[in-house]
């Protein structure tokens, strides 16, 4: 268990004026780690879309079950870029708990989620856990400091929850993006992805993409075919993509489809 690398050497400035993905997704599973400005935009898409909180809840059940399955299948080592604010079970614990040599470095670039390091950076003895604060556009910094911790001739589950749909394609490459953090992975290694489908919910989808960019946070629902492109040359695990809930459901998550499916595709994959 190591300190951030990348850690300022005082408090890194938080922007309490605009709000933040991390802290409105933290604001609808219930944190405390949020500001006015996270929460009246968190209202005001729930407003819009009422699956949000349903769907962030169901986004966390999907990490701990993804999360399960490649640890069942052997890898030990976890590459967790958009981590958010801590939430219990954070996903070491999940890997850990299936395995207890786990490794597992966060990536996030919200300075809340740096100050919260100490918490992700807990460890089981066998295994150890670091934290790089960067931004997923930037995959050389985030690929060079996350080899100080895992080795990237071995397999790596690659855990993008969540976080695709605030990449866009034009100005981020979004396929491209994630592309280039696979290539640097060897044979076997996972990749496990959610992100929001305009496909389930049309109407409430438009709503909540139009507030998130009024608020200036990009948006970009994807369609099932733009969704899969993101798997081109893996070999998608069963079921395959579907609803984030349906994905090899838990009680807990067949419960919650009661309530109606929620927006969101997901799928795990494994690197050939």
């Amino acid at each position: 268990m190591t300190a951030p690398d990348t850690a300022p050497a005082g408090p890194a400035p938080i922007d309490t004026r605009r709000p933040h993905p991390a802290r409105v997704y933290d604001w609808w599973l219930g944190g405390k780690d949020n500001y006015p400005v996270d929460e009246e935009l968190a209202r005001r898409i729930l407003a819009a879309d009422p699956t949000a909180v349903r769907g962030a809840r169901a986004n966390r059940r999907f990490m701990r079950r993804a999360v399960r399955t490649a640890a069942e299948a052997g890898v030990r080592q976890f590459l967790d870029i958009g981590t958010g604010i801590p939430t219990e079970p954070n996903l070491h614990q999940v890997a850990q708990t299936a395995a207890a040599e786990c490794r597992v470095v966060y990536v996030d670039n919200d300075p809340i989620v740096l100050r919260h390091a100490e918490a992700l950076l807990q460890s089981t003895p066998e295994g150890g856990t670091d934290y790089v604060h960067a931004d997923v556009r930037d995959p050389d910094t985030i690929l060079r400091l996350a080899a100080e911790s895992l080795d990237f001739d071995r397999p790596i589950a690659l855990s993008l929850v969540a976080l695709t749909h605030y990449l866009d394609d034009d100005t981020d490459d979004a396929h491209g993006l994630v592309a280039r953090y696979v290539s640097t992975l060897a044979p076997g290694s996972f990749l496990i992805l959610s992100q929001v489908t305009p496909d389930l919910n049309p109407e409430a989808i438009a709503r909540a993409t139009e507030l998130f960019r009024r608020g200036g946070t990009p948006f970009h629902p994807r369609p099932l075919p733009e969704f899969y492109r993101f798997f081109t040359g893996l070999d998608l695990l069963g079921p395959g993509v579907i609803p984030v809930s349906g994905w090899r459901p838990e009680p807990e998550d067949v419960a919650a489809q009661a309530e109606g499916v929620v927006p969101v595709y997901a799928g795990v994959a494994r690197k050939p």
